[in-house]
């Protein structure tokens, strides 16, 4: 379809001769390869080694060419009788050095221009590195932490704060802000699903409370999708891999009129499961994921555009399964050791190596996740700046099944919590400038949340109950049936609503210096309606075998009405001296509104300890400095420093009793996070580029002097110590990424593009994977590398081979006590090497 000379045609009718040279607009140099098209039809050609090109075609003069070339934005020019030969000077493209327009302070901006720490990635290299979750998309900013044992237990932070680290506790507020075209997604599961269509994600660090919605304490992810287009366009693309893997994505986007356009995408993933089930002979822990987002654009005039958007996305795995990864000596009797309670049972573990990734769990693994909403999305063009309004409700359905005590044994048979979310949202803001030197953005925000369950939590006990659960050696416990059956069926609903006035304007003191400052004001309120009650197990009346059940499992309810208000803000004073030099200091407050305890509570002489079902509000003091420079036109060097003091931390705590689900919450009297980070990159010219991040983060409980015992301490003389000096879990000291990519132009067929190859490698030093520091919970560093090698053409087609992980190495993400604190632990497991092929072709 495409042909160079006349020569090549069956008597081809040529009305038109048109010739030039294309040229690099910096240096001046020619270009070879590179795609001139006539706009509108399939004519076209590619310039030679001097960057010239001849362009046979039947059209008249004048008519549109457009010149595209991998590394370089692509241009449209007119071609006249007047302006043959043409010269035509194509500019780098900034997106190779993530130098690209953002919203994070709520309108268009160049990146390297905003005084905040943020880290932005494009479509193209979400979709080209295959960080298709927030998960692998982590490998690429070291800043990010996400750990998940399933989609509900999902901690996202951000520089190790956020959210608890380990087990979900639904009663607290996310710090960190996930946002999807405006839209606050307020449960933790979202960031498990696969990304649909994305254009960009940036990563904004540190308190953002007075640019955003929802309050974020510790930053806020800002995803942006392709929008729909008034031009037709078409995206497939499809990839095949080892473990059975299959991944495929489809977008579709045009005009339906002159002033309405529409686009819809999808996206599926499938693999199968990296575990194996030795008792059911099934592997698990596989990939079953579909999505699909629409959207209608309506543009009634040049300043008023809405957006009508609608996603649904479900999941249906066999997992989360974790394997046991350890057994820790506790301080229990001997006779409550794992070791000497299996042998009892007459069990052992199906491999002691947790690599072998085999399982032997008798209770299925299921992980049911539903999420979908619908957004309206208005812009209205008023003055010197703009108007938004973004109205939505979104929903979460929840359908676990797990095994809770990590064995083949009958121990916890049943550990379930089907749960039903529902959140409406608006939020109204305007954003432009007042006049010559102040601009700023002005907004409200309102958000109620519906969290129940659906209908009830189930926590139940099997036949080997008992054993784990023995306190002494009476016989007693031996009683035939006491526990078997027995377990506790919860019914809670808490209902939140969360209001907030928030504002931040940008003083042009001079040209070059500007002055930040920022307030927010929010209104939060929460209920919740809690009881727990017990069911089964031996039919008795006897006080003494009812006193064991009760210290396994007792009946719990709770009514808790709360509301607080808080003040907070920031000041941030920016300096750019020139385009290349751009420093600031920022001082913020900020906070976490009260928790609520939904995972039950700890007991005291058999009574609930009703005084933690309501913990403190979390108060945070933020200072950064920070460096963005562009020494050269093809490179970026970012340079931050950071401390934040957090008063009343609230974190996730594990407790040795079964019946508390997930541990419970709890305040840390301070806490205080301190890093470094650095971001860089580098074009080389348009076939060669590199970047690199790297983060020092050190996180320390400054005063906690009431927290739980780690796991090896369990039966001690108290169940309490002070861990104050004690590192916070999740944070890795150093953690970094590296990469780059080279190619050569060429031509595959009739194809003309570049043979590329591109390597990506993350690296995170070794962290606690306990709340309260553990000799035994901790995991080791570990360096993952991956790579992809292929061709592309400017324009429309790619394909590449790629792997993850291809060194193979075997690490952990997460170590998880199993309920009941018996001295096993269990692991997440990171994926084994991966490799694969992926096709995409784009029309437009």
């Amino acid at each position: 379809m495409i042909y160079t000379t006349a020569s090549g045609q069956n008597n081809p009718v040529i009305n038109t001769v048109l010739k030039g040279k294309i040229v690099d607009a910096q240096s001046k140099a020619a270009l070879k390869g590179v795609s001139v098209q006539i706009k509108g039809i399939t004519n076209g050609t590619t310039t030679d080694d001097e960057g010239g090109f001849t362009l046979y075609t039947a059209q008249r003069f004048p008519f549109t060419i457009t010149v595209s070339y991998i590394g370089y934005k692509t241009q449209e020019v007119l071609a006249t009788a007047q302006n043959t030969p043409l010269t035509i000077a194509l500019a780098l493209d900034d997106q190779v050095l993530s130098e690209v327009a953002v919203t994070a302070r709520r309108r268009v901006e160049r990146a390297q221009n905003i005084p905040i720490p943020i880290s932005v990635i494009g479509g193209a290299k979400v979709e080209n590195t295959g960080a298709f979750n927030v998960n692998r998309l982590k490998e690429l900013i070291p800043s990010v932490q996400l750990y998940s044992s399933n989609p509900r237990n999902t901690t996202l932070n951000i520089r190790g704060l956020g959210s608890t680290f380990g087990l979900t506790n639904d009663g607290i507020d996310p710090g960190v802000g996930f946002y999807v075209d405006g839209v606050y997604y307020a449960r933790p599961a979202a960031t498990t699903l696969d990304f649909i269509d994305v254009e960009r994600i940036e990563v904004l660090r540190g308190p953002q409370g007075t640019l955003f919605g929802k309050n974020t304490t510790a930053g806020a992810f800002n995803i942006t999708t392709r929008k729909p287009r008034f031009t037709p366009e078409a995206i497939f693309e499809a990839s095949y891999g080892n473990y059975g893997y299959i991944q495929a994505k489809t977008s579709v986007s045009g005009p339906l009129s002159s002033k309405l356009a529409g686009r819809i995408s999808f996206s599926g993933t499938q693999r199968d499961g990296m575990l194996y089930n030795v008792a059911t002979q099934q592997h698990v822990n596989d990939l079953n994921n579909l999505g699909a987002r629409g959207q209608l654009l309506y543009e009634p005039s040049s300043k008023t555009s809405l957006t009508l958007a609608a996603d649904i996305s479900r999941q249906r795995p066999v997992g989360y399964a974790q394997v046991i990864a350890g057994v820790v000596p506790t301080q229990r009797a001997d006779y409550r050791q794992f070791e000497n309670i299996i042998a009892d049972l007459g069990y052992d573990l199906p491999s002691r190596n947790p690599f072998d990734r085999k399982i032997d769990h008798d209770t299925p693994w299921q992980s049911n996740n539903d999420l979908g909403g619908v957004s309206l999305n208005v812009d209205v063009q008023l003055g010197s700046g703009t108007l938004t309004a973004t109205s939505a409700w979104r929903y979460w359905k929840w359908g676990p099944s797990n095994d809770r005590d990590f064995t083949g044994l009958p121990v916890l048979t049943l550990s379930q919590a089907p749960s039903k979310h529902q959140q409406w949202s608006q939020e109204i803001r305007y954003a432009g400038d007042f006049s010559s030197r102040l601009s700023g953005v002005f907004g409200v925000y309102a958000i109620g949340q519906n969290l129940k369950t659906d209908p009830y939590h189930t926590e139940e006990s099997g036949a080997a109950q008992w054993r784990f659960s023995q306190s002494s050696t009476s016989p007693l416990w031996t009683t035939p049936g006491l526990l078997d059956g027995y377990g506790i069926h919860t019914r809670s609903k808490l209902t939140s609503f969360s209001g907030a006035v928030f504002g931040q304007l940008d003083w042009s003191i001079t040209e070059k210096l500007h002055l930040l400052p920022g307030l927010r004001f929010n209104y939060d309120e929460k209920k919740v309606d809690f009881k727990r009650q017990t069911y089964g197990g031996l039919d008795t009346d006897d006080p003494d075998l009812l006193a064991i059940k009760k210290e396994v499992y007792s009946d719990q309810a709770f009514n808790v009405n709360t509301d607080n208000t808080n003040l907070s803000g920031q000041l941030t004073l920016a300096y750019q001296a020139n385009e290349q030099l751009n420093a600031y200091a920022t001082f913020s407050t900020n906070y976490k509104p009260v928790g609520l305890n939904l995972g039950g509570l700890p007991t005291s002489n058999g009574e609930p300890m009703l005084e933690l079902a309501k913990i403190k509000p979390e108060y945070v003091q933020h200072y950064e400095i920070g460096i963005k420079t562009r020494p050269s036109a093809g490179s970026i060097v970012n340079v931050t420093i950071y401390n934040t003091d957090i008063k009343d931390f609230q974190t996730q705590v594990q407790t040795a009793e079964v019946g508390v689900n997930r541990g419970y919450l709890a305040n840390a009297d301070k806490v205080r996070v301190r890093g470094a980070e650095f971001d860089g990159s580098i074009q080389v010219n348009p076939l060669l580029s590199f970047y690199g991040s790297l983060a020092y983060t050190d996180g320390k409980y400054v005063s906690f002097k009431n927290a739980p015992v780690p796991l090896e301490e369990t039966g001690g003389k108290s169940a309490y110590k002070d861990i104050s000096g004690g590192e916070l879990p999740g944070i890795s000291k150093w953690a970094g990424s590296l990469g780059g990519e080279t190619g050569v132009s060429g031509k595959l067929i009739s194809l003309s593009g570049k043979y590329f190859i591109a390597v990506d490698g993350f690296y995170r030093s070794s962290f606690s994977s306990s709340p309260s520091p553990s000799t035994y919970l901790n995991v080791d560093g570990y360096l993952l590398l991956n790579a992809r090698i292929g061709f592309q053409t400017p324009q429309n087609i790619a394909f590449f081979v790629w792997s993850r992980n291809l060194l193979d190495k075997d690490y952990f993400e997460q170590l998880l006590p199993a309920a009941g604190n018996a001295g096993h632990y269990a692991a997440v497991l990171g994926d084994p090497r991966t490799f694969g092929l992926t096709l995409r072709y784009t029309f437009n």
